[in-house]
């Protein structure tokens, strides 16, 4: 076997040394080294120059953020209610008067009448939809009568915040979508664009928003008890469990929560025995086992009561630590349980207690409503499904009292989550009085500054964390479902593969410490798809004001240093340009260039072709040099197609790849330039045109020889026929530089092997043969080259030949078991957060990256997330849902020794030899074909969330808490009518930072001003 390992070994070092170029690309860059200069990274200096670039672009945004909460809190000051005013006597643009509804019975529903204007809109590019600059759009949510005095009064004043829309803009042109939020549920949005229609009954409404909520009030501990005693049954029961669903809904991830049912005895409805931290996936746990929730048994409030204050009273887990409250769901009852309030709650009041009246029944609620006064909260009632929604979140407006009464303090600017488009600012309350919240907000679209993205290099990324430790700006925040509702929460340790040093790093970052480190760690590949186990320099550095938001960047070692062209002879510009020109590829190459922007006015296209055909376009009118430019990158684009091209007349016209078997030969360099030769195989080249976000690319600068990369097939691929479709496989390696004793990695050559010549070839060097004719091969033998991954690349099999590519538990399952049970591969598990899934569950039978199907809640409702970067209706029918992925990936152990092992099955065994092959990212196995049934796998585990809840993760919430003000007014506390809000204006600043859709590196977010 070792013979036949260094048969292979010599093959592929041959071609490579042939076809690959690196020591003749060295040499020319060598030659060519007066046209650029090497420049050295330093870290620090680059986290200070985007968080110095963040503070500049947000400068505008912030003035324009203050400029409409001043006015709108001056404007409503101004305002004079109006107890006759009527529906003809406000103007404005609703934006819900042109959509249509279908019933769930698919029949068109009557359209209300409307007083709406009728403006015309034009396709936008900033906006990605149409638009209408001159006016803002009002959404009102469909259970809100629009005709009511209390609305018509917010319309009324809310009229003339058009004008500093306006006005905003005018002053800063890249401002996107501004918006106001009010707590009558009244929204103007800026430009004005139609409302999307949902497919069914939309919902939306702005004060359940998780940003609105969140800028609300101050974090909340909450405990919501349910009672479950035997008079709540049928229809009360279903309300109870609706209403705790749409309570929970209410918290963001600054919160904690714990769900309780009570009767004789209280117990938690899930397997949370304590205060958890209210995010997604453990309000998932709590709205699935609420549902289980069964009425029996007689009603004991102090058992509930006492349950709730226990758990609040808990110092020994992690906790909000502000707002204390309790939420008892009940259909009615006649004690007080004046004793337990005396014991855990008098006279300090610390909890506030907020007590509903559930369904439609005969009891005395008096006992509710004073449990309520008592305790500072409130009295709700909800006797219909209908008033389930706006009872469950108006308690906001309680805990929203002290905020407002501590007048500029409050003035505090935090982060939220991060949306699929979207980062919201919240809140900055004013006004004197208590009760109500409105909102305003900007948004603006950014993205990273390109020469920083060139100087990190295709492995090199900024990253930010908030106190939570959710990542605000990560290369693998990629959210991948469209409508849906909550804010991306993913963790910085679940973005990265966790271990101790990235658990360092994480709380460093949230404790707001400065600091360098050196560490090895496993790296996830782009395509999730397997690790490399090699080492990369991480700096964090938290230079920001704010204490809500921190900065770290990664940089390998080889991206120390990197090259900055300096091309001033116009006429070797031109020259060099040429070759970009299609009428060239013939005999030069096919040219693919990275789509970045360029110049302010090129026009990018996801197809190459016609994207260069732009840049070409845009190139003959103005000079690399232009101040519309961005001469950095221009410069070091045109120096590469000239250094790639010298590679075609030095190395690749002189050689013929049929006698190698070859597909294509190819270069790829940091500049952005792809070039595959010869120029008929960019017919079938299916990489990326960005080598930043090539998997080959990134794969060959952080491993050492040539990588092999199989054509990725999932589990169900069924092969074609390899005929009439030559299937190849790439053949990388990284062009090392030294420079005057600087080293980099400027570039990736490699070659595309033709899958079914090499296969044939590799019959013949896995065997004693010399050719491919002598006979005497041994058919028993089952030979194959597995990546480091764990992907099949070759086999001397042809029944395996359709199967390339695809994990090799797929192929042969207990040999790959063998594999890794003698130590030749490791692996580690990850879960993904950010998964769509269909809605129902594939199968979990499959190769690496497996999946566990763990359905988002959307038992009620299946709710989007309606954001200022696409206004969409609440309501709208999600035809795929999220859903966590278990990833499990196979990478390269320490053993590189030939092994020999036998599998032993039971009733029959399988000999098998392993061997790495030197300079490759590939295993050499022999086995015997398997004579018997295949061993049984072991089924992978789905995450346990209530195991994880007993390991928090560290954080910090908000640095400062309103929860108490002496001068706070509790008499209004709901004895017996609906809940009436003063008209009085909390308002929130709120800033909307759309991520570039363009970019891998996105900026990410600023301090407050």
């Amino acid at each position: 076997m070792q013979y036949w390992a260094r048969r292979l070994e010599q093959e592929i070092d041959g071609v490579m040394r042939i076809f690959g170029g690196v020591q003749q690309l060295r040499k020319i860059y060598d030659d060519n080294k007066n046209l650029f200069e090497v420049k050295e990274n330093v870290p620090r200096k680059l986290v200070e120059k985007v968080a110095g670039d963040i503070e500049s672009l947000l400068a505008k945004k912030v003035r324009a953020l203050k400029r409409l909460a001043n006015a709108a809190e001056k404007f409503q000051k101004a305002h004079h209610w109006q107890d006759n005013i009527r529906e003809e006597d406000i103007e404005y643009y609703d934006s819900k008067a042109d959509t249509e509804y279908d019933d769930p019975d698919g029949e068109e529903i009557e359209r209300e009448k409307s007083n709406s204007l009728k403006l015309e809109f034009t396709d936008d590019d900033n906006f990605k939809t149409k638009v209408n600059y001159s006016y803002a759009a009002v959404q009102i949510p469909t259970d809100i009568y629009k005709g009511s005095t209390v609305i018509l009064n917010e319309l009324n004043w809310t009229q003339a915040l058009e004008d500093v829309f306006i006005e905003n803009r005018k002053e800063d042109p890249s401002l996107l979508w501004q918006v106001f939020g009010s707590a009558t549920g009244v929204t103007r949005y800026y430009p004005a664009t139609p409302w999307r229609a949902p497919n069914k009954i939309d919902l939306y409404d702005v004060r359940r928003r998780p940003w609105y909520i969140q800028g609300a009030s101050s974090p909340k501990d909450m405990v919501i008890i349910v009672d479950v005693s035997g008079s709540v049954s049928g229809l009360t029961l279903k309300l109870m469990k609706t209403s705790v669903y749409e309570m929970l809904d209410t918290l963001s991830d600054d919160d904690y929560v714990n769900v309780a049912s009570f009767n004789e005895k209280a117990k938690p409805v899930s397997c949370f025995k304590h205060l958890v931290q209210a995010n997604i996936r453990n309000k998932k746990v709590f709205k699935e086992d609420v549902q289980g929730m069964v009425a029996k048994g007689t009603t004991d409030y102090k058992a509930g009561f006492e349950y709730a204050f226990d758990q609040l009273q808990n110092s020994n887990i992690t906790r909000a630590n502000c707002n204390k409250m309790i939420m008892m769901f009940t259909d009615g009852g006649e004690d007080r349980v004046q004793d337990v309030f005396e014991k855990y709650n008098w006279p300090n009041k610390t909890v506030r207690v907020f007590t509903f009246s559930v369904g439609q029944h005969n009891y005395d609620v008096t006992p509710l409503q004073w449990m309520a006064c008592a305790n500072k909260g409130y009295y709700f009632e909800i006797p219909s499904i209908g008033a389930i929604r706006i009872n469950t979140q108006e308690y906001l407006d309680v805990l929203g009292r002290p905020m407002v009464l501590a007048g500029n303090r409050a003035k505090q600017v935090q982060w939220t989550n991060v949306y699929q488009d979207a980062l919201v600012r919240t809140p900055q309350p004013q006004g004197p009085t208590q009760g109500e919240g409105d909102h305003t907000s900007t948004a603006h679209h950014v993205s990273l500054t390109p020469p920083v993205l060139l100087q990190l290099g295709a492995n090199g990324y900024v990253f930010a964390i908030d106190l939570n430790g959710y990542v605000l700006l990560h290369p693998n925040l990629q959210p991948q479902i469209i409508n849906f509702r909550e804010p991306v929460t993913l963790d910085f340790l679940d973005a990265e593969l966790e271990d101790e040093n990235k658990e360092e790093i994480r709380r460093s970052m949230i404790d707001g410490n400065d600091g360098q480190r050196f560490i090895k760690t496993l790296i996830k590949s782009l395509d999730e798809v397997t690790l490399q186990g090699k080492g990369a320099t991480a700096e964090t550095v938290t230079i920001l004001s704010t204490q809500n938001q921190h900065l770290g960047l990664v940089l390998p070692p080889y991206s120390t240093y990197y090259i900055q062209a300096n091309l001033s002879d116009q006429i070797l510009q031109v020259k060099y340009f040429e070759y970009l020109l299609p009428n060239s590829f013939e005999s030069e190459g096919h040219v693919f260039i990275a789509p970045r922007e360029y110049c302010k006015d090129l026009d990018l296209s996801d197809n190459n072709t016609e994207f260069l055909e732009n840049f070409i376009a845009l190139m003959e009118k103005v000079t690399p040099d232009s101040k519309q430019c961005d001469n950095f990158l221009l410069h070091n684009l045109i120096l590469d197609t000239g250094i790639t091209q010298k590679l075609v007349d030095q190395v690749w016209k002189d050689q013929d790849l049929n006698t190698y078997s070859l597909l294509a030969v190819f270069a790829a360099t940091d500049g952005g330039i792809t070039r595959v030769f010869p120029n008929k195989a960019a017919d079938d080249w299916e990489e990326e045109p960005e080598p930043f976000n090539a998997s080959f690319y990134r794969r060959s600068l952080d491993n050492k020889g040539y990588i092999f990369k199989p054509p990725y097939r999932d589990a169900g691929y069924r092969g074609l026929d390899l005929e009439n479709n030559t299937i190849g496989i790439l053949v990388s390696t990284a062009v090392e530089l030294s420079i005057e004793g600087k080293s980099l990695k400027p570039a990736v050559v490699g070659v595309k092997l033709d899958l079914e010549a090499w296969a044939e070839k590799f019959k013949v060097l896995a065997s004693n043969r010399t050719d491919r004719d002598q006979l005497g091969t041994r058919r028993d033998l089952i030979c194959v080259l597995i990546d480091d991954g764990g992907f099949l690349v070759l086999s001397n099999q042809e029944d395996h030949w359709y199967q390339v590519g695809k994990f090799f538990s797929e192929v042969d399952a207990n040999l790959m078991s063998a594999l890794y049970n003698n130590s030749f591969y490791a692996r580690k598990e990850s879960y993904d957060f950010q998964s769509v899934c269909a809605p129902e569950a594939p199968s979990n039978t499959g190769a690496a990256p497996r999946g566990v199907f763990v359905p988002t809640v959307a038992d009620l409702l299946i709710l989007p997330c309606p954001l200022p970067g696409e206004v969409v209706g609440d309501g709208m029918e999600a035809r795929e849902t999220s859903c966590i992925m278990k990833q499990t990936q196979y990478y390269f152990s320490t053993v590189n020794a030939t092994y020999n092992a036998i599998i032993d099955c039971g009733n029959c065994s399988r000999l098998f030899h392993a061997q790495r092959l030197a300079n490759t990212n590939l295993l050499f196995v022999v086995a015997d074909k398997p004579l018997c049934s295949q061993c049984e796998s072991v089924k992978l585990l789905d995450p346990n969330q209530c195991e994880l809840v007993d390991r928090p993760r560290y954080r910090k919430g908000p640095h400062i808490c309103f929860d108490y003000n002496a001068t706070e007014d509790t008499s209004d506390c709901g004895r017996g009518a609906s809940f009436s809000p003063s008209l009085g204006v909390l308002l929130s600043l709120q800033l909307l930072l759309l991520y570039s859709s363009t970019s891998r590196h996105p900026l990410p977010p600023a301090a407050c001003l």
